[in-house]
């Protein structure tokens, strides 16, 4: 059976976690100590008023974080709370999902190598696209069966990424692929090498979240087979205390 938003959003935890999280009313406050939206990010995880939302700016400005929520499919009146209270949306993210066979099958001629913990030169790599040591530490953190892969294309290092399992549903992570060589196989034939591991790691499908503004990866996992089954975006206001 196909998961659910629910259990794709409990693999995202799970596979990028948080350093710490908090509960504080009906809130669930992640502690992301540089990591990104997505480990710093408030979610609900019950009806909300506007009391509430005082609570989690308070709390995220205890831990020294921006004002920050996820707000996820089904969440419309938080969602109009946040903007009469000039939060903006930031970052619209779209879930993609694919039976992880389908994803197999694409792992051809092209080298990959998983391995844990990274090279330098993957990590190296990682810095150069943005994924500086702060995500690296998400990624160390994370206490679910993991791999890094790295792919080579003409004979050289062409790209890093990383992966984790929660409850049978592999989440890709972090992928970056050197400018000079994509569009030659290498992101394609990297997942086909993760995906093969999440089979014998007992996982059945094959998942990983992007931006909305990331039109090389969305056509990418388009063309892979893989299919939109959810969105979720942030809202941000920077002018409140602790943004």
């Amino acid at each position: 059976m196909r998961p659910g938003l629910p259990a794709l959003h409990a693999a995202l935890d799970a596979t990028w976690p948080a350093a710490a999280t908090h509960h504080r009313g009906p809130w669930l406050l992640r502690e992301g100590q540089g990591g990104g939206k997505r480990v710093s990010a408030a979610t609900a995880e019950g009806p909300v008023t506007g009391a509430d939302i005082a609570t989690a700016e308070a709390g995220m400005a205890e831990l020294d974080q921006p004002a920050l929520f996820m707000i996820r499919e089904g969440e419309d009146a938080l969602d109009s709370m946040l903007a009469e209270r000039g939060y903006r949306v930031v970052d619209p993210v779209e879930l993609y999902l694919a039976p992880a066979g389908i994803l197999a099958e694409g792992a051809g001629r092209l080298t990959a190598f998983l391995i844990w913990p990274p090279f330098k030169v993957m990590t190296d790599l990682w810095a150069e696209g943005g994924i500086g040591p702060a995500r690296v530490a998400v990624m160390e953190r994370c206490t679910a069966p993991k791999t890094a892969v790295i792919g080579r294309t003409n004979e050289r290092v062409g790209g890093a990424a990383f992966a984790a399992i929660h409850d049978g549903i592999a989440m890709f992570h972090a992928l970056e692929v050197i400018p000079s060589q994509r569009r030659q196989g290498t992101a394609h034939n990297m997942m086909g090498h993760v995906a093969r591991w999440a089979l014998d790691h007992g996982a059945t499908w094959f998942a990983v979240a992007v931006s909305e503004a990331n039109g090389p990866a969305r056509a990418l996992y388009a063309s892979l087979g893989m299919e939109v089954v959810g969105k979720y975006h942030y809202r941000m206001n920077r002018a409140r205390k602790g943004a």
